[in-house]
Protein backbone atom coordinates (compact mmCIF):
# COMPACT_ATOMS: atom_id res chain seq x y z
CA UNK A 1 0.00 0.00 0.00
CA UNK A 2 1.11 3.64 -0.41
CA UNK A 3 3.51 4.92 2.41
CA UNK A 4 4.02 8.44 3.37
CA UNK A 5 3.75 10.57 6.09
CA UNK A 6 2.04 14.42 6.28
CA UNK A 7 2.65 15.99 9.41
CA UNK A 8 0.56 18.54 8.66
CA UNK A 9 -2.40 16.25 8.85
CA UNK A 10 -4.22 17.80 5.86
CA UNK A 11 -5.76 16.82 2.97
CA UNK A 12 -2.49 15.98 0.54
CA UNK A 13 -2.54 18.04 -2.56
CA UNK A 14 -0.17 17.18 -5.90
CA UNK A 15 3.10 19.67 -4.43
CA UNK A 16 2.48 17.81 -1.10
CA UNK A 17 2.25 14.46 -2.19
CA UNK A 18 5.02 14.97 -4.89
CA UNK A 19 7.16 15.89 -1.95
CA UNK A 20 6.61 12.99 0.47
CA UNK A 21 6.41 10.35 -1.91
CA UNK A 22 9.72 11.29 -2.51
CA UNK A 23 10.90 11.44 0.48
CA UNK A 24 9.70 7.94 1.79
CA UNK A 25 10.86 6.56 -1.77
CA UNK A 26 14.36 5.06 0.14
CA UNK A 27 12.18 3.33 2.54
CA UNK A 28 9.10 2.48 0.42
CA UNK A 29 10.97 -1.24 -0.05
CA UNK A 30 11.81 -1.48 3.32
CA UNK A 31 7.81 -0.80 4.44
CA UNK A 32 6.71 -3.34 2.22
CA UNK A 33 9.08 -6.35 3.60
CA UNK A 34 7.59 -5.05 6.97
CA UNK A 35 4.02 -5.52 5.79
CA UNK A 36 5.24 -8.42 3.26
CA UNK A 37 1.40 -10.51 3.95
CA UNK A 38 -0.44 -8.20 2.87
CA UNK A 39 1.61 -7.51 -0.37
CA UNK A 40 1.77 -11.18 -0.65
CA UNK A 41 -1.69 -11.41 -0.81
CA UNK A 42 -3.19 -8.30 -2.78
CA UNK A 43 -0.47 -9.50 -5.67
CA UNK A 44 -2.34 -12.95 -5.42
CA UNK A 45 -5.38 -11.19 -5.86
CA UNK A 46 -4.67 -9.60 -8.91
CA UNK A 47 -2.76 -12.29 -10.71
CA UNK A 48 -5.99 -14.16 -10.53
CA UNK A 49 -7.51 -11.50 -12.56
CA UNK A 50 -4.75 -10.74 -14.83
CA UNK A 51 -2.83 -13.73 -16.64
CA UNK A 52 0.55 -13.74 -16.54
CA UNK A 53 1.73 -12.32 -20.30
CA UNK A 54 -0.71 -9.49 -20.56
CA UNK A 55 0.22 -5.83 -21.36
CA UNK A 56 -0.46 -4.09 -17.89
CA UNK A 57 0.01 -0.46 -17.04
CA UNK A 58 0.34 0.27 -13.33
CA UNK A 59 -0.44 4.14 -12.32
CA UNK A 60 0.88 5.33 -9.16
CA UNK A 61 2.98 2.19 -9.04
CA UNK A 62 6.12 2.93 -6.77
CA UNK A 63 9.01 1.39 -6.89
CA UNK A 64 7.72 -1.72 -9.57
CA UNK A 65 7.40 -4.14 -6.74
CA UNK A 66 3.86 -5.04 -7.60
CA UNK A 67 4.33 -5.13 -11.13
CA UNK A 68 7.00 -6.82 -11.27
CA UNK A 69 4.79 -9.83 -9.35
CA UNK A 70 1.50 -9.46 -12.28
CA UNK A 71 4.64 -11.13 -14.72
CA UNK A 72 3.68 -9.03 -18.00
CA UNK A 73 5.03 -8.85 -21.49
CA UNK A 74 4.56 -5.49 -21.96
CA UNK A 75 4.72 -3.17 -18.42
CA UNK A 76 4.69 0.70 -17.86
CA UNK A 77 4.60 1.69 -14.12
CA UNK A 78 3.76 5.54 -13.88
CA UNK A 79 4.15 7.45 -10.62
CA UNK A 80 4.16 11.19 -9.70
CA UNK A 81 7.65 10.65 -8.02
CA UNK A 82 10.31 10.57 -9.86
CA UNK A 83 12.20 9.02 -6.88
CA UNK A 84 10.05 6.16 -6.95
CA UNK A 85 10.78 5.73 -10.52
CA UNK A 86 14.34 5.76 -10.04
CA UNK A 87 14.32 3.16 -7.91
CA UNK A 88 11.60 1.12 -9.82
CA UNK A 89 14.15 1.66 -13.13
CA UNK A 90 17.39 -0.07 -11.41
CA UNK A 91 15.68 -2.61 -9.93
CA UNK A 92 14.05 -3.81 -12.62
CA UNK A 93 15.28 -3.40 -16.51
CA UNK A 94 12.63 -5.42 -18.51
CA UNK A 95 10.28 -2.92 -17.41
CA UNK A 96 9.55 0.58 -18.16
CA UNK A 97 8.43 3.51 -15.64
CA UNK A 98 7.84 6.97 -16.44
CA UNK A 99 7.01 10.15 -14.17
CA UNK A 100 3.28 11.08 -15.02
CA UNK A 101 0.35 12.07 -13.13
CA UNK A 102 -3.26 10.31 -13.45
CA UNK A 103 -4.78 13.62 -13.19
CA UNK A 104 -3.06 14.94 -16.21
CA UNK A 105 -2.43 12.20 -17.75
CA UNK A 106 0.49 12.16 -21.04
CA UNK A 107 0.75 8.45 -21.82
CA UNK A 108 -1.31 7.14 -24.67
CA UNK A 109 -0.27 3.67 -25.37
CA UNK A 110 -3.43 1.18 -25.10
CA UNK A 111 -3.07 -1.82 -22.63
CA UNK A 112 -4.84 -5.59 -22.05
CA UNK A 113 -4.93 -4.11 -18.28
CA UNK A 114 -4.51 -0.89 -16.07
CA UNK A 115 -4.68 -1.19 -12.31
CA UNK A 116 -5.00 1.46 -9.58
CA UNK A 117 -3.74 -0.22 -6.32
CA UNK A 118 -4.39 1.88 -3.28
CA UNK A 119 -4.44 4.69 -5.47
CA UNK A 120 -7.83 6.42 -5.03
CA UNK A 121 -7.19 7.56 -1.49
CA UNK A 122 -4.82 9.52 -2.90
CA UNK A 123 -6.30 11.95 -5.59
CA UNK A 124 -7.80 14.98 -5.67
CA UNK A 125 -10.15 14.22 -8.37
CA UNK A 126 -11.27 10.62 -8.67
CA UNK A 127 -13.52 11.41 -11.72
CA UNK A 128 -11.06 13.32 -14.01
CA UNK A 129 -8.59 10.61 -12.83
CA UNK A 130 -11.10 8.33 -14.02
CA UNK A 131 -11.75 9.84 -17.47
CA UNK A 132 -8.38 10.20 -18.34
CA UNK A 133 -7.86 6.00 -18.48
CA UNK A 134 -9.32 6.36 -21.49
CA UNK A 135 -5.95 7.58 -22.95
CA UNK A 136 -4.60 3.96 -22.00
CA UNK A 137 -7.50 1.65 -23.14
CA UNK A 138 -8.77 -0.39 -25.76
CA UNK A 139 -12.01 -1.53 -26.68
CA UNK A 140 -11.40 -5.06 -24.41
CA UNK A 141 -9.34 -3.54 -21.37
CA UNK A 142 -10.06 -3.88 -18.15
CA UNK A 143 -9.77 -1.78 -15.06
CA UNK A 144 -8.36 -2.78 -11.27
CA UNK A 145 -9.08 -0.89 -8.50
CA UNK A 146 -8.10 -1.81 -5.11
CA UNK A 147 -9.18 0.08 -2.08
CA UNK A 148 -9.59 -0.16 1.35
CA UNK A 149 -12.69 -0.57 3.82
CA UNK A 150 -13.34 2.93 5.66
CA UNK A 151 -14.15 0.76 8.88
CA UNK A 152 -10.13 -0.12 8.85
CA UNK A 153 -9.20 3.67 8.95
CA UNK A 154 -8.85 3.51 12.85
CA UNK A 155 -7.04 0.36 13.08
CA UNK A 156 -4.57 1.98 10.22
CA UNK A 157 -3.91 4.71 12.25
CA UNK A 158 -2.89 2.71 15.41
CA UNK A 159 -0.79 0.68 13.35
CA UNK A 160 1.04 3.51 12.45
CA UNK A 161 1.29 4.88 15.82
CA UNK A 162 2.72 1.35 16.43
CA UNK A 163 5.33 1.82 14.00
CA UNK A 164 3.91 -1.32 11.76
CA UNK A 165 3.56 1.24 8.58
CA UNK A 166 4.07 4.64 7.90
CA UNK A 167 2.16 7.26 8.41
CA UNK A 168 -0.15 8.35 5.39
CA UNK A 169 -2.33 11.93 4.68
CA UNK A 170 -5.62 11.97 5.26
CA UNK A 171 -6.99 9.68 2.47
CA UNK A 172 -10.19 9.79 0.83
CA UNK A 173 -12.44 7.27 1.90
CA UNK A 174 -14.40 6.03 -0.66
CA UNK A 175 -17.17 3.01 -0.84
CA UNK A 176 -17.82 0.25 -3.52
CA UNK A 177 -20.90 1.92 -4.59
CA UNK A 178 -18.74 5.32 -4.71
CA UNK A 179 -16.02 3.72 -6.99
CA UNK A 180 -18.91 2.09 -9.28
CA UNK A 181 -20.95 5.84 -9.80
CA UNK A 182 -17.52 7.85 -10.24
CA UNK A 183 -16.57 4.79 -13.04
CA UNK A 184 -20.30 5.60 -14.60
CA UNK A 185 -19.67 9.39 -14.64
CA UNK A 186 -16.01 8.58 -16.61
CA UNK A 187 -18.08 6.29 -19.09
CA UNK A 188 -16.91 2.99 -17.59
CA UNK A 189 -18.89 -0.34 -16.89
CA UNK A 190 -18.38 -2.07 -13.20
CA UNK A 191 -18.53 -6.02 -14.38
CA UNK A 192 -17.65 -7.18 -10.67
CA UNK A 193 -17.04 -6.33 -7.06
CA UNK A 194 -15.23 -8.37 -4.33
CA UNK A 195 -13.59 -7.88 -1.50
CA UNK A 196 -10.59 -9.84 0.29
CA UNK A 197 -8.07 -9.55 3.65
CA UNK A 198 -10.01 -9.72 6.80
CA UNK A 199 -6.63 -10.22 8.47
CA UNK A 200 -3.88 -8.96 6.99
CA UNK A 201 -0.95 -10.02 8.94
CA UNK A 202 0.43 -13.12 8.70
CA UNK A 203 -0.88 -15.46 11.93
CA UNK A 204 -0.18 -19.41 11.38
CA UNK A 205 -3.58 -20.91 10.67
CA UNK A 206 -5.80 -18.37 11.37
CA UNK A 207 -4.77 -16.05 8.39
CA UNK A 208 -5.86 -18.65 6.13
CA UNK A 209 -8.72 -19.27 8.03
CA UNK A 210 -9.72 -15.54 7.61
CA UNK A 211 -8.48 -14.97 4.01
CA UNK A 212 -9.52 -18.50 2.52
CA UNK A 213 -13.17 -19.09 4.98
CA UNK A 214 -14.32 -16.63 6.39
CA UNK A 215 -13.91 -13.47 3.46
CA UNK A 216 -16.20 -15.50 1.69
CA UNK A 217 -19.19 -15.59 3.70
CA UNK A 218 -22.38 -13.19 3.54
CA UNK A 219 -21.73 -11.43 6.91
CA UNK A 220 -17.48 -11.46 7.31
CA UNK A 221 -16.82 -10.39 4.10
CA UNK A 222 -18.35 -6.90 4.06
CA UNK A 223 -15.83 -5.95 6.67
CA UNK A 224 -12.48 -7.41 4.74
CA UNK A 225 -9.97 -4.26 4.72
CA UNK A 226 -9.34 -4.79 0.67
CA UNK A 227 -12.22 -3.90 -1.74
CA UNK A 228 -11.91 -5.28 -5.14
CA UNK A 229 -13.79 -3.12 -8.44
CA UNK A 230 -12.91 -4.78 -12.02
CA UNK A 231 -14.56 -2.53 -15.17
CA UNK A 232 -14.29 -1.84 -18.28
CA UNK A 233 -14.65 0.91 -20.68
CA UNK A 234 -18.28 1.43 -21.66
CA UNK A 235 -19.32 -0.73 -24.61
CA UNK A 236 -19.91 0.64 -28.45
CA UNK A 237 -21.67 -0.74 -31.68
CA UNK A 238 -19.14 -3.21 -33.69
CA UNK A 239 -17.91 -0.94 -36.61
CA UNK A 240 -18.66 -3.82 -38.93
CA UNK A 241 -21.12 -6.94 -39.08
CA UNK A 242 -19.23 -10.05 -37.75
CA UNK A 243 -18.79 -13.60 -39.43
CA UNK A 244 -20.88 -16.30 -37.28
CA UNK A 245 -19.64 -19.94 -36.48
CA UNK A 246 -22.80 -21.96 -34.99
CA UNK A 247 -21.13 -24.96 -33.30
CA UNK A 248 -24.01 -27.98 -32.89
CA UNK A 249 -22.81 -30.86 -30.79
CA UNK A 250 -25.05 -34.19 -32.27
CA UNK A 251 -25.19 -37.62 -30.78
CA UNK A 252 -28.50 -39.61 -31.99
CA UNK A 253 -30.34 -36.14 -33.60
CA UNK A 254 -31.35 -37.56 -36.69
CA UNK A 255 -34.30 -36.13 -36.69
CA UNK A 256 -33.62 -32.77 -35.72
CA UNK A 257 -30.03 -31.86 -38.16
CA UNK A 258 -32.62 -30.87 -41.44
CA UNK A 259 -34.96 -28.93 -39.25
CA UNK A 260 -31.80 -26.66 -37.44
CA UNK A 261 -30.22 -26.01 -41.10
CA UNK A 262 -33.89 -24.97 -42.19
CA UNK A 263 -34.47 -22.83 -38.97
CA UNK A 264 -30.87 -21.45 -38.41
CA UNK A 265 -30.72 -17.56 -39.67
CA UNK A 266 -28.03 -16.28 -41.39
CA UNK A 267 -26.42 -13.78 -38.81
CA UNK A 268 -23.64 -10.85 -39.38
CA UNK A 269 -21.33 -11.12 -42.49
CA UNK A 270 -21.26 -15.26 -43.17
CA UNK A 271 -22.82 -17.90 -41.03
CA UNK A 272 -21.18 -21.14 -40.45
CA UNK A 273 -22.62 -24.15 -39.36
CA UNK A 274 -20.32 -27.11 -37.90
CA UNK A 275 -22.43 -29.91 -36.57
CA UNK A 276 -19.89 -32.33 -34.10
CA UNK A 277 -21.41 -35.62 -34.28
CA UNK A 278 -20.36 -38.15 -31.56
CA UNK A 279 -20.62 -41.62 -32.86
CA UNK A 280 -24.28 -41.88 -33.01
CA UNK A 281 -26.27 -45.00 -33.77
CA UNK A 282 -29.53 -43.73 -34.97
CA UNK A 283 -28.16 -42.71 -39.01
CA UNK A 284 -27.23 -38.89 -37.79
CA UNK A 285 -24.23 -38.79 -39.48
CA UNK A 286 -25.63 -39.62 -42.69
CA UNK A 287 -28.47 -37.27 -41.89
CA UNK A 288 -25.73 -34.67 -41.79
CA UNK A 289 -23.93 -35.65 -45.11
CA UNK A 290 -27.04 -35.71 -46.90
CA UNK A 291 -28.36 -32.20 -45.61
CA UNK A 292 -24.92 -30.86 -46.36
CA UNK A 293 -25.34 -32.47 -50.18
CA UNK A 294 -28.78 -30.60 -50.21
CA UNK A 295 -28.07 -27.16 -49.06
CA UNK A 296 -25.49 -26.11 -51.04
CA UNK A 297 -26.57 -22.51 -50.27
CA UNK A 298 -25.51 -23.03 -46.59
CA UNK A 299 -21.68 -23.25 -45.38
CA UNK A 300 -22.25 -26.32 -43.33
CA UNK A 301 -19.34 -29.03 -42.22
CA UNK A 302 -19.16 -32.35 -40.66
CA UNK A 303 -16.61 -32.83 -38.00
CA UNK A 304 -16.76 -36.26 -36.74
CA UNK A 305 -15.54 -36.44 -32.63
CA UNK A 306 -13.43 -38.32 -31.81
CA UNK A 307 -13.27 -37.98 -27.55
CA UNK A 308 -16.67 -38.16 -25.27
CA UNK A 309 -18.77 -36.06 -23.79
CA UNK A 310 -20.68 -32.64 -24.93
CA UNK A 311 -17.38 -30.28 -23.71
CA UNK A 312 -14.96 -32.48 -25.80
CA UNK A 313 -17.11 -31.94 -29.14
CA UNK A 314 -17.77 -28.11 -28.07
CA UNK A 315 -13.64 -27.61 -28.11
CA UNK A 316 -13.46 -29.92 -30.96
CA UNK A 317 -16.38 -27.43 -32.93
CA UNK A 318 -14.52 -23.96 -31.71
CA UNK A 319 -11.13 -25.56 -32.95
CA UNK A 320 -12.67 -25.73 -36.38
CA UNK A 321 -14.47 -22.72 -36.31
CA UNK A 322 -13.66 -19.23 -38.80
CA UNK A 323 -16.21 -17.22 -37.91
CA UNK A 324 -15.27 -14.33 -35.16
CA UNK A 325 -17.98 -14.82 -33.20
CA UNK A 326 -18.79 -18.34 -32.01
CA UNK A 327 -22.39 -19.82 -30.70
CA UNK A 328 -23.69 -23.02 -29.38
CA UNK A 329 -26.85 -24.74 -30.02
CA UNK A 330 -28.43 -27.55 -28.59
CA UNK A 331 -29.28 -29.71 -31.36
CA UNK A 332 -32.40 -30.93 -29.46
CA UNK A 333 -33.55 -27.80 -30.59
CA UNK A 334 -35.19 -26.48 -27.11
CA UNK A 335 -34.00 -23.58 -28.04
CA UNK A 336 -35.25 -22.06 -30.84
CA UNK A 337 -32.37 -21.12 -33.29
CA UNK A 338 -34.71 -17.91 -34.15
CA UNK A 339 -33.58 -16.87 -30.86
CA UNK A 340 -29.80 -16.54 -31.65
CA UNK A 341 -30.01 -12.53 -33.66
CA UNK A 342 -30.50 -11.38 -29.86
CA UNK A 343 -27.63 -12.98 -29.19
CA UNK A 344 -25.22 -12.01 -32.19
CA UNK A 345 -27.23 -8.44 -30.97
CA UNK A 346 -25.87 -8.52 -27.55
CA UNK A 347 -22.43 -9.02 -28.48
CA UNK A 348 -22.38 -6.99 -31.47
CA UNK A 349 -23.92 -3.67 -29.48
CA UNK A 350 -21.12 -4.06 -26.92
CA UNK A 351 -23.35 -5.35 -24.25
CA UNK A 352 -21.81 -8.37 -23.60
CA UNK A 353 -18.57 -10.04 -23.94
CA UNK A 354 -20.43 -13.55 -22.95
CA UNK A 355 -23.49 -14.42 -23.42
CA UNK A 356 -25.64 -17.30 -22.75
CA UNK A 357 -29.49 -18.11 -22.37
CA UNK A 358 -31.90 -18.00 -19.70
CA UNK A 359 -34.55 -20.43 -19.75
CA UNK A 360 -36.18 -19.64 -16.11
CA UNK A 361 -37.75 -16.65 -16.51
CA UNK A 362 -40.24 -17.09 -19.41
CA UNK A 363 -43.15 -20.52 -18.84
CA UNK A 364 -41.29 -23.55 -19.71
CA UNK A 365 -43.37 -25.45 -22.51
CA UNK A 366 -44.89 -28.84 -21.16
CA UNK A 367 -42.54 -31.14 -19.68
CA UNK A 368 -39.34 -29.59 -20.92
CA UNK A 369 -37.57 -29.11 -18.28
CA UNK A 370 -38.36 -31.78 -15.13
CA UNK A 371 -39.60 -30.62 -11.60
CA UNK A 372 -35.91 -31.92 -10.18
CA UNK A 373 -33.64 -30.64 -13.11
CA UNK A 374 -35.93 -27.09 -12.18
CA UNK A 375 -34.87 -27.34 -8.29
CA UNK A 376 -31.21 -27.95 -9.76
CA UNK A 377 -30.94 -25.09 -12.17
CA UNK A 378 -32.13 -23.38 -9.49
CA UNK A 379 -29.60 -24.64 -7.22
CA UNK A 380 -26.03 -24.03 -9.11
CA UNK A 381 -27.55 -20.31 -10.17
CA UNK A 382 -27.40 -19.50 -6.32
CA UNK A 383 -23.80 -21.47 -5.87
CA UNK A 384 -22.66 -19.74 -9.68
CA UNK A 385 -23.81 -15.67 -8.31
CA UNK A 386 -21.60 -16.26 -5.39
CA UNK A 387 -18.74 -18.15 -7.12
CA UNK A 388 -18.11 -15.59 -9.78
CA UNK A 389 -19.75 -12.32 -8.23
CA UNK A 390 -21.95 -11.60 -11.23
CA UNK A 391 -25.68 -12.37 -11.51
CA UNK A 392 -26.96 -16.26 -12.66
CA UNK A 393 -30.40 -17.05 -13.28
CA UNK A 394 -29.48 -20.48 -15.35
CA UNK A 395 -25.88 -21.80 -15.66
CA UNK A 396 -27.30 -24.49 -17.66
CA UNK A 397 -28.73 -23.84 -20.60
CA UNK A 398 -26.75 -24.77 -23.63
CA UNK A 399 -26.75 -21.62 -25.66
CA UNK A 400 -23.94 -19.55 -25.17
CA UNK A 401 -22.00 -17.30 -27.23
CA UNK A 402 -18.68 -14.84 -27.35
CA UNK A 403 -15.85 -13.69 -29.83
CA UNK A 404 -13.58 -16.14 -30.66
CA UNK A 405 -10.56 -14.08 -29.75
CA UNK A 406 -12.26 -14.64 -26.04
CA UNK A 407 -12.72 -17.98 -26.27
CA UNK A 408 -8.89 -18.32 -27.28
CA UNK A 409 -7.45 -16.77 -24.38
CA UNK A 410 -10.11 -19.21 -22.42
CA UNK A 411 -8.27 -21.85 -24.02
CA UNK A 412 -5.53 -20.70 -23.52
CA UNK A 413 -5.76 -20.48 -19.20
CA UNK A 414 -8.16 -23.37 -18.87
CA UNK A 415 -5.17 -25.20 -17.51
CA UNK A 416 -6.19 -22.82 -13.92
CA UNK A 417 -8.87 -24.86 -13.67
CA UNK A 418 -7.87 -28.02 -15.52
CA UNK A 419 -9.93 -30.14 -18.43
CA UNK A 420 -12.69 -31.50 -15.81
CA UNK A 421 -15.66 -30.56 -17.24
CA UNK A 422 -17.33 -33.02 -19.39
CA UNK A 423 -20.60 -30.60 -20.47
CA UNK A 424 -18.99 -27.46 -21.49
CA UNK A 425 -20.78 -25.58 -19.93
CA UNK A 426 -18.81 -24.81 -16.36
CA UNK A 427 -15.62 -24.71 -18.65
CA UNK A 428 -16.87 -21.80 -20.29
CA UNK A 429 -18.60 -19.62 -17.45
CA UNK A 430 -15.58 -20.24 -15.34
CA UNK A 431 -12.87 -18.89 -18.25
CA UNK A 432 -15.11 -15.80 -18.93
CA UNK A 433 -15.56 -15.40 -15.24
CA UNK A 434 -11.40 -15.26 -14.42
CA UNK A 435 -10.95 -13.01 -17.93
CA UNK A 436 -12.96 -10.50 -16.38
CA UNK A 437 -15.62 -10.95 -19.52
CA UNK A 438 -19.09 -8.74 -19.12
CA UNK A 439 -21.25 -12.02 -18.67
CA UNK A 440 -25.13 -11.09 -19.52
CA UNK A 441 -28.41 -13.47 -19.96
CA UNK A 442 -30.77 -13.13 -22.67
CA UNK A 443 -34.53 -15.23 -21.39
CA UNK A 444 -35.49 -17.68 -24.48
CA UNK A 445 -38.32 -19.67 -24.74
CA UNK A 446 -37.72 -23.41 -23.54
CA UNK A 447 -39.29 -25.85 -25.72
CA UNK A 448 -39.94 -29.56 -25.61
CA UNK A 449 -38.05 -32.25 -27.47
CA UNK A 450 -39.78 -33.13 -31.02
CA UNK A 451 -37.24 -35.60 -31.90
CA UNK A 452 -35.34 -38.58 -29.50
CA UNK A 453 -34.01 -38.62 -25.90
CA UNK A 454 -32.00 -36.49 -23.56
CA UNK A 455 -28.53 -38.04 -22.88
CA UNK A 456 -28.71 -36.01 -19.31
CA UNK A 457 -28.87 -38.43 -16.16
CA UNK A 458 -30.20 -36.06 -13.70
CA UNK A 459 -28.51 -37.69 -10.63
CA UNK A 460 -25.39 -38.94 -11.83
CA UNK A 461 -24.55 -35.67 -14.06
CA UNK A 462 -26.21 -33.68 -10.98
CA UNK A 463 -23.75 -34.90 -8.72
CA UNK A 464 -20.87 -34.21 -10.91
CA UNK A 465 -21.81 -30.92 -11.62
CA UNK A 466 -21.98 -30.64 -7.82
CA UNK A 467 -18.40 -31.81 -7.55
CA UNK A 468 -17.09 -29.41 -10.61
CA UNK A 469 -18.99 -26.24 -8.31
CA UNK A 470 -16.87 -27.35 -5.13
CA UNK A 471 -13.26 -27.86 -6.99
CA UNK A 472 -14.50 -24.59 -8.75
CA UNK A 473 -15.25 -23.12 -5.53
CA UNK A 474 -11.91 -23.28 -4.15
CA UNK A 475 -10.32 -22.29 -6.82
CA UNK A 476 -11.76 -19.37 -7.11
CA UNK A 477 -12.38 -18.71 -3.47
CA UNK A 478 -10.53 -20.16 -1.47
CA UNK A 479 -6.85 -20.25 -3.13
Amino acid sequence: MPENANPLGKPPDQTLLLDYFDSVAPMRDSWIKTNWYYHDQLARTLSFFIPAGSSVIEIGSGTGVLLDLLKPTRGLGIDISPAMVDIARRNYSYLEFRTDDVENLETNEKFDYVVLSDLIGFLSDVQRSFENLHRVCHRSTRILITHQHFLWEPVLHLAERLGRKAKQPLLNWLTPHDVANLLELADFETIRSTSRLLLPVYLPVLSALCNRILVNLPVFRHLALLRVIVARPRPVVMEKPLSCTIVIPCRNERGNIEPAVERIPELGKHTEIIFVEGNSTDGTREQIERTIAQRRDRDIKLVAQEGRGKGDAIRRGFDKATGEILMILDADLTVAPEELPKFYAALAKGRADFVHGSRLIYPIQNEAMRFLNLLGNRFFSIVFTYLLDQKFKDTLCGTKVLLRSDYEKIARSREYFGDFDPFGDFDLIFGAAKLNLKIVEIPIHYLARTYGITNISRFRHGLLLLQMAWYAMWKIKFA
